[in-house]
């Protein structure tokens, strides 16, 4: 797989270049948020890991124009810890969020959960609820008949509550399904791709009627409340 890592840091493009190279992917490097965009178009990787305070084109703004062409998952890596921050990557269209200084087990993990995109297509069933319509056949989600632009990570989030519509389904096992591991420590992630998806899927995301948290436990996909 091919990994395009957009950091202005050296150091630490070379160390991630030497550690991913040794697990098996191929690594791009850019600067800057220009040559980041400009390379993303020549070389069409697999996944992004980018940083957000780069000269010459924030994060952000590589993000916004990433999802104009593709679908690519990025994943922030930044030194910036706080949740405005985070919510606004999100919004623009990262799929996750990792906090510098990272463990590298952690950053391999997601790595592999975002490389996920082989499964079985077909005779899957159409999970509704009020004018949502969820396709686990064709992994899209239309609202109104209009179709609803999802991350790979709100998808992986909202497929597994809608293959088990009614249930609890705790953090520690939405942890290990979207990342792969349950040595991940939910650290507001889960909190903030469910805000996201019911910014898009409730009719009034602050009284959410079909996306509702249990308290100190996860998460439950209501079909008819």
């Amino acid at each position: 797989m091919k990994v395009l890592v957009a950091d202005d840091d050296p150091q630490l493009v070379r160390a991630l270049r030497i550690t991913l190279a040794a697990h098996g992917y191929d690594v791009v490097a850019a600067p800057d948020g220009a040559a980041a965009i400009a390379l993303a178009a020549q070389t069409h990787p697999d996944i992004v890991l980018l940083d957000l305070g780069m000269p010459r084109l924030d994060g952000v703004a590589v993000i916004e124009a990433l999802r104009g062409w593709t679908a690519v998952p990025i994943i922030v890596v930044s030194g910036r810890t706080g949740s405005a921050d985070k919510v606004e990557a999100l919004d623009a269209g990262a799929d996750d969020y990792v906090t510098k200084p990272f463990q590298i087990d952690e950053l391999l993990a997601r790595l592999r959960a975002l490389s996920r995109r082989a499964g079985a297509t077909g005779g899957e069933p159409l999970v509704s609820f009020g004018d949502i319509a969820i396709d686990l056949s064709t992994k899209s989600v239309t609202r109104a008949g209009a179709r609803v632009h999802l991350t790979p990570t709100e998808w992986r989030m909202l497929e597994f509550l809608a293959r088990n519509p009614g249930a609890l389904v705790t953090r520690q096992t939405l942890l290990k399904d979207i990342w792969g591991t349950d040595q991940v420590s939910d650290t507001g992630y889960l909190r903030l791709y469910m805000s996201q998806l019911r910014k898009k899927l409730e009719a009034d995301p602050a009284r959410p009627a079909h996306l509702l948290t249990e308290s100190g436990m996860g998460y439950r996909l209501v079909l008819d409340p």
